[in-house]
């Protein structure tokens, strides 16, 4: 699979930055401002639900998701999704020691979870209207001719990242997945696209405890320097404030 971008390419494997996303221009340009964490440590687990809900954001204890949200700043509906899904890979790949704050911090880069220009995220974990990236043609980021004859991004030319964690048509069909258990596979719904970006870092390095496997596995997202430090940054910002320590 061709799944690398380069230095202006922000996405899951292959996204794009998108142009007018200035949360995303402003975490990219803060991540060289200062040095940023060379990595982030796993942060305590989500709370679990005393009794779970449907899908992956069903998981969450509601009382958690009310105070982290609060403390972070990051909308309750996409933290479920985040937290739920980490909840999930840790009961069936423990190996992989993955942090909320992590996926968290990539969502927050690629699309200011899921409010890109206007965009929003509803109750049953869709954004509307969805988020389509600009064209992979080359210049400035990949070139990437269409893979899905213009079914997920409307561009039968060339691919287009999509949804909340910009992924490339050709990514999205390696790792689809329903997480919120409507029977629907979709890029623009937070809970699969959520699944699917921690499914693929789980896969590209276990454990993620250590700084090197950390680091691996957000550089095998996306290697440039910028990007990793901008997670970071940011995964260091969520841990901090959902300890208290801000």
């Amino acid at each position: 699979m061709r799944e690398s971008g380069r230095l202006l390419v922000v996405g899951l494997i292959g996204a794009v930055l998108l142009s007018g996303c200035t949360s995303v221009e402003s975490a990219l340009e803060e991540a060289t401002a200062e040095p940023a964490p060379s990595w982030v440590p796993p942060v305590e687990a989500p709370r679990a639900a005393s009794e779970r809900g449907p899908g992956i954001a069903g998981r969450v204890d509601a009382d958690w998701l009310a105070e982290v949200s609060e403390a972070t700043g990051i909308p309750e509906r996409p933290l479920a999704a985040y937290a739920g899904v980490t909840l999930w890979k840790n009961s069936t790949m423990p190996e992989c020691v993955f942090s909320w704050t992590t996926i968290a911090a990539i969502a927050a880069v690629e699309s200011d979870h899921g409010r890109h220009a206007g965009s929003s995220v509803d109750a049953e974990g869709q954004v509307t209207p969805p988020i389509i990236g600009i064209a992979l043609e080359g210049g400035d980021t990949d070139l990437i001719s269409d893979s899905d004859g213009g079914e997920l991004d409307g561009d039968a030319e060339f691919d287009r990242a999509v949804g909340p964690f910009q992924l490339i048509p050709q990514t999205w069909r390696n790792w689809h997945v329903d997480a919120n258990g409507d029977g629907v596979e979709d890029p623009q719904n937070i809970d699969d696209a959520a699944m699917a970006a921690v499914n693929y870092l789980c896969r590209a390095s276990a454990p993620q405890d250590t700084e090197a496997g950390w680091r691996a596995a957000i550089t095998a997202y996306n290697s440039a320097p910028s990007y990793i430090d901008a997670v970071a940054r940011i995964a260091a910002s969520y841990a901090a404030a959902a300890s208290g320590e801000d």
